[in-house]
């Protein structure tokens, strides 16, 4: 199993508390120490608005935090999970993601979906088009940017996306362009996107809903002739862990602490359910365990967040000692 790690930058509430002009020191340090670590892969979210609820509270953005890593580090690669195709022109985000590419030597990674949190939609000055709208700007952002990638220009008349000749150069280094990561499990649309176009999926990762959407995306790749074996499936896990019981619930009551303070209880409850009782959640051996079961299921690629790692890496250093090696 191959691994990534979420570096903080503020969307869930994840550098509160620490001085804004310590935020990218702090970033880097933990992108530097990824680099050097066991990590295959570093990644940022593509928001503009904390969550759970929007707050003053920092957000950095994602595609600056991706040329800024793709200049600091030297080993792992660099992914957002993911971006908002309708947040930037697809044309000049191929050119953006290129350019990242060149300055990283070569460590890019795309992931993108068709975007949800409608608050930051409406207050940018989005809109907030309906599912199937956004879907379909999905499906044209992609074409455009696999045709720029590969032939160093873009042309495409479809109902959302308009380019005539976008010249899109230098290419990326990596042959075939930037891999694509397509993100959500939606059965009828965005998995047939994916089984279409892409390298990678990130979708569900609990152990029933990962079986599910893999066969749902099987059948889509039956269905439009592409290799379903070619595509690595992936899932993100928040991530307690402790040496023994005790320790990870004495982590779990820290995050509730923490998001309580910037949020209220409610809110800090509701966000808490998105680790209780999941497979990131436990001791070492416990993860391992879930994520074993997972792996026998078809996943290989495994994005982590630690909720503390800009004020405590001691859950990372666990992780990194105890439940990588045993799946690597």
């Amino acid at each position: 199993m191959r691994f990534g790690v979420f570096i903080p930058q503020g969307w869930r509430m994840d550098l509160v508390g620490i001085d804004p002009a310590e935020h990218w020191s702090t970033m880097s340090r933990l992108a530097r120490r990824a680099d050097f670590g066991p990590w295959e892969s570093i990644w940022v979210y593509d928001h503009f608005h904390t969550v759970p609820t929007p707050t003053d509270d920092a957000t950095h953005e994602a595609w600056t935090l991706m040329a800024a890593f793709a200049a600091t580090t030297t080993r792992v690669r660099l992914g957002q999970m993911c971006t908002c195709i309708s947040y930037r022109n697809p044309a000049y985000l191929a050119k953006v993601a290129a350019t990242v590419d060149i300055v990283s030597g070569g460590r890019t990674e795309m992931g993108i979906g068709g975007g949800w949190y409608e608050h930051e939609w409406r207050a940018y000055g989005y809109g907030f088009p309906a599912a199937g709208e956004r879907l379909r700007a999905l499906d044209e952002g992609v074409q455009i940017m696999r045709q720029a990638w590969t032939t160093g220009s873009a042309t495409l008349q479809g109902k959302t996306y308009q380019v005539d000749g976008a010249i899109v150069r230098p290419l990326p280094l990596q042959p075939g362009g930037i891999p694509l990561w397509l993100a959500g499990g939606g059965e009828k649309v965005t998995l047939k996107i994916a089984a279409k176009y892409a390298r990678y999926t990130n979708f569900d990762g609990t152990l029933d809903n990962f079986r599910r959407k893999s066969e749902v995306l099987a059948e889509h790749c039956r269905s439009v002739g592409t290799d379903f074996g070619a595509i690595t499936r992936s899932a993100n896990y928040n991530v307690a862990i402790g040496s023994t019981e005790k320790e990870v619930s004495d982590r779990l009551s820290w995050i509730r602490e923490h998001l309580t303070t910037s949020v209220g209880p409610e809110k800090a409850e509701a966000q808490l359910s998105g680790f209780l009782n999941l497979p990131g959640v436990g001791t070492p051996e416990q993860i391992v365990e879930k994520l074993s079961a997972l792996e026998a299921a078809g996943l290989t690629y495994a994005i982590t967040y630690f909720p503390e790692a800009a004020y405590d890496t001691s859950g990372m250093e666990l992780f990194e000692k105890e439940v990588i090696p045993a799946l690597q």
